[in-house]
């Protein structure tokens, strides 16, 4: 089970490291990096749950600073592959830091981006520790993991004139992958937050 903990996580880690050596053809200059932060508001369903109204807020809150490196780009598709990181702040229930890396697909192929530039990003698999384990991830014998999966869905929004600057709202989510990395019993950390990015 220690084993799983550990590698099911970092091999999407490793996974986008080596993707750093792919060759640069497919790839622009323009905009590879970017900076941005990020705050919300914790609930109690997984991330379907806040987009279909079954979720219920408590008063644990979240503010991050997030980093994103472009690892590659299609020649043919909108479809790009970035590494995102962040470093975040719980306060509320529990006080407690997070650190977490995932590689994350962005699709930038919805119309009208000459009214407003809509881009969707999903990291379905990353790391993720905190630097406790927080009460809302104890299961019913209250034992937990610092170490869990870190996935997220993030729509970003732009405006033609100005593509670097974006507001996004991002679904933050932890958990043990149904029961794959742990069988504590509890679902792991879910926040619904918005944010801000600046790309260059």
């Amino acid at each position: 089970m220690r084993a799983a903990v550990l590698f099911f996580p970092l091999s999407s880690v490793l996974l986008s490291a080596a993707l750093l050596c792919l060759p640069r053809e497919g790839r622009t200059e323009e905009m590879d990096w970017s900076i941005g932060t990020y705050a919300g508001k914790y609930h109690d369903a997984e991330p379907a749950g806040a987009l279909t109204g079954r979720a219920n807020y408590l008063e644990h809150y979240m503010v991050a600073l997030t980093a994103s490196k472009s690892l590659w780009r299609s020649d043919r598709w909108p479809v790009e592959l970035e590494l995102d990181a962040m470093i975040g702040q719980q306060s509320g229930l529990a006080t407690l830091t997070e650190v977490a890396i995932a590689p994350a697909l962005r699709w930038s192929g919805l119309p009208w981006r000459d009214i407003l530039r809509v881009d969707l990003r999903l990291a379905p698999l990353g790391l993720s520790y905190t630097s406790t384990v927080g009460p809302l991830e104890r299961g019913p014998d209250g034992q937990g993991t610092r170490t869990l999966n870190y996935l997220f869905v993030e729509a970003a929004f732009s405006a033609p004139q100005s593509p670097q600057q974006e507001f996004f709202v991002r679904l933050h989510h932890r958990c043990a992958v149904y029961d794959l990395l742990n069988n504590y019993g509890a679902n792991g950390e879910d926040f619904l937050t918005v944010g801000y990015r600046y790309r260059f």
